[in-house]
């Protein structure tokens, strides 16, 4: 794999029913996951690593997805989000503002 230009975590964070942080694996992270992984694929993008992590921190916000080298966090994503995120930010290098998480979250 060549050195990432981007590199892609998503909170794969799973808790029990009813724990009040709740956490990004109630919240369709696996989905997304699944989503960013396809659409690398498909648009051969090899200079993006994509990793599975533990909790990120505002679970409130989950599913969470964090974009270095930018520093981005994104929430409440979900998988129809990927193709955006990946288009304008990934791509185009601009955030994409409607899922960004909120500076008192993160």
């Amino acid at each position: 794999m060549p050195k990432p230009d981007h590199h892609i975590f998503i909170c794969m964070q799973k808790r029990p029913p009813g724990h009040p942080r709740g956490s990004c694996g109630e919240r369709g992270s696996e989905a997304v996951f699944n989503a960013f992984s396809q659409q690398l694929i498909q648009r051969n993008l090899q200079n993006v690593a994509l990793t599975q992590t533990g909790c990120l921190g505002p679970c409130q916000a989950g599913a969470n997805v964090l974009v270095y080298p930018s520093g981005v966090m994104y929430g409440w994503v979900e998988p129809d989000d990927v193709p955006k995120i990946i288009e304008q930010h990934i791509l185009g290098g601009e955030v994409y503002a409607d899922k960004v998480a909120p500076a008192e979250l993160w």
